[in-house]
């Protein structure tokens, strides 16, 4: 019996079959519910937030006003499955705006991004070289305008399953309309689940742990032809993982 499938369980005992026809149906509607993913997005903010504060900070861990303030506006930069705990950490006098992809999957992560005190921008951040789908373009416009305000942003460098770890030309095309720095970032912490089947290993910080918060130098836009794209590109590439490697350093990780 306990190597029945749950078909043959459905066949041997017909009262099952009833509540699966029912959940079918309101498992829909439930996913569309902007109440439904509002309250999982409270609730994910809300877990973030105790994350944070069960996770003391490691020595070497930088402050992010310290850093951001006497630079902004800023183009804060980070990995796709490292980025998850960054909105907790937004000190209250920090003004950022985040840009998160269009897509189903994005949505879920920027309502909780939103309760944490970030702005959104709906978007894309470019595909295998190119930067305009999904309404991509029209957000780095609205992104410019942002920064020309004084805001900061905060991107994501890698595209969403695309190669993990390698920047796309979304971040450096927005740095060189704007004329602002890449500034990578990465937050670690101790205590974690990683997730190895994802396409980027996605990093689920846990609590009662140590955390780190490391910042880069700051990269300087190459205002130039496609060759000068494609190297601030690596360069933002090699910054961003050498930042993410220096947060896990610090808590004696190496990586």
């Amino acid at each position: 019996m306990g190597n029945k499938t749950i078909a043959e369980m459905d066949r041997a005992d017909p009262r099952r079959r009833p509540l699966k026809m029912l959940w079918k149906k309101v498992r829909g509607p439930l996913a569309e519910s902007r109440a439904v993913k509002s309250a999982v997005a409270g609730t994910i903010a809300m877990l973030l937030r105790a994350v944070r504060a069960t996770n003391r900070l490691v020595p070497g861990s930088e402050d992010p006003a310290t850093v951001i303030l006497p630079q902004q506006p800023l183009i804060v930069a980070l990995w796709h499955g490292q980025h998850l705990l960054a909105p907790a950490y937004l000190p209250d006098e920090l003004d950022v705006v985040a840009l998160f992809s269009r897509s189903r999957d994005a949505e879920l992560n920027a309502l909780v991004a939103e309760k944490l005190g970030f702005g959104i921008v709906r978007g894309s951040g470019g595909r295998e070289g190119h930067v305009a789908e999904k309404g991509g373009a029209r957000a780095l416009i609205q992104m410019k305008r942002l920064l020309d305000q004084g805001r900061n942003v905060a991107m994501i460098a890698d595209v969403p399953h695309g190669t993990p770890r390698q920047a796309g030309l979304g971040i450096v095309t927005l740095a060189r309309i704007s004329g602002r720095p890449i500034l990578p970032a990465a937050i670690a912490t101790s205590r974690r689940k990683v997730l190895e089947k994802s396409w980027d290993r996605t990093a689920i910080n846990l609590p009662f742990g140590r955390a780190a918060i490391a910042f880069g130098d700051p990269i300087a836009v190459l205002d130039g032809d496609d060759e000068a794209m494609e190297k601030m590109r690596r360069d933002v590439t090699a910054g961003l993982n050498a930042t993410t490697a220096r947060a896990y350093r610090l808590l004696g990780d190496a990586r």
